[in-house]
């Protein structure tokens, strides 16, 4: 492990942060309104399209794609400022997260000059929702182990397969699907390559998941003999594996990973403020919080660091992959130690909105750990990158 973390070198935000950092909190303050805990809980789960448009025209989607596409040509680490604060006080932003964060960057990179010209422009201004179409029902986060083909016809290929846990495929425009189109299944890495599919083309069923919160934002994607034309391929045949990796760098690394429980943390923390004499905080309260407040710093140094990698065009997989991990466990944890403390007061002291968003929070928790790549499979990354397997 030590080897690992000393690849990452303690690096801190830029000085002229500070001024985006107020002008993103005086937006939030104007245009979240009245939203409650419970609702801000869910955040870059929370599909609110009419917000992203909003967001996009004050110049905040797209944020580090170049301006000739209409981004904003920032850095990650200035992009790393705003990410944290729309997360931080559970902004909802999942239109165009997925598209913001990695499918505009991956066409960027991989894609063909006229992708670049066609989706980046509608990413930025808020109008290309994207969903990512990486896992089956028998691969999970396997995604070595992928069974969806892509057949050669005459003019493009011929797309089946499915894919699960495709989140707010439902709503989105495009897909940008990771299937084989050579080999077999036991062929692993080989032969796999990404297409940009339309959401509504003939043959694309999407059917939507209930979790146990009664939302419906994971979805099951059916593709049944979906014609896609030759210019839908991003990159090279078969260079899949390598493009999804260079994807999933950005998914594992950011705040996003340690941020989906900040929504009820602070909730706790105000009820924790607002306490009257009789309500005073108990010293196990204190401990818990200064518990949470040090891992969440730590957190954010290590985030920030892999940020810094990324700016300097680094591809740190491994390093995002322990980042991921270790974020995960802590935004598990919240609720979870909340649960008992908040559990534990008379119900003369439990406030409701409290309660609201702990439920949610309760609820979906595990999920955290399953998105993005499960902790097992995490951790043989990271075993491996320690040379221990």
């Amino acid at each position: 492990m030590t080897d690992l973390l000393a690849s990452l070198r303690y690096a801190a935000l830029p000085s002229d942060t500070k001024q985006l950092r107020d002008d993103v909190r005086e937006f939030l303050r104007e245009h979240l309104g009245d939203r409650v805990p419970a609702e801000r809980a869910r955040s870059w789960m929370g599909f609110d399209a009419n917000f992203s448009q909003r967001l996009a025209k004050r110049g905040w989607v797209g944020l580090t794609l170049p301006k000739e596409y209409g981004g904003a040509g920032m850095t990650p680490l200035q992009r790393f400022v705003i990410v944290e604060q729309l997360l931080s006080v559970g902004a909802p932003v999942a239109a165009h997260w997925v598209a913001e964060r990695q499918s505009g960057p991956l066409i960027l990179r991989f894609g063909s000059s006229d992708q670049r010209d066609f989706f980046l422009p509608r990413i930025c201004a808020g109008e290309a929702f994207f969903c990512i179409g990486m896992s089956e029902p028998s691969s999970g986060s396997d995604l070595a182990s992928v069974r969806s083909r892509a057949l050669k016809v005459d003019g493009g290929w011929r797309l089946s397969g499915r894919k699960i846990w495709t989140t707010n495929a439902q709503h989105c425009q495009y897909m940008i699907a990771l299937v084989r189109t050579s080999g077999v299944p036991d062929d692993r890495q080989k032969g796999l390559s990404q297409f940009i599919v339309d959401m509504k083309a003939p043959g694309m069923e999407v059917r939507p998941l209930v979790d146990l919160c009664g939302d419906a934002h994971f979805n099951e994607v059916l593709l049944d003999d979906v014609f896609v034309p030759e210019s839908a391929m991003v990159g090279q045949e078969g260079q899949g594996w390598a493009q999804v990796n260079a994807e999933l760098a950005y998914e594992r690394s950011g705040p996003e990973r340690f941020y989906s429980s900040a929504v009820l943390l602070n909730a706790w923390l105000s009820s924790l403020r607002a306490g009257t004499p009789a309500r005073a905080a108990s010293a196990e309260e204190l401990a818990v919080l200064g518990k949470f407040a040090t891992h969440i710093v730590a957190l954010r140094h290590v985030s920030v660091a892999l940020t810094t990698k990324l700016s300097a065009g680094e591809s740190p997989l491994v390093e995002a992959a322990l980042m991921k991990d270790l974020g995960t466990e802590f935004e598990q944890s919240v609720p979870s130690v909340l649960e008992a403390i908040v559990g534990a007061l008379p119900p003369e002291q439990q406030e409701p909105e409290l309660l609201r968003a702990l439920n949610y929070l309760s609820l979906m928790a595990p999920s955290f750990s399953l998105r993005g790549g499960t902790r097992e499979i995490l951790r043989g990354m990271v075993a491996r990158g320690l040379g221990l397997r």
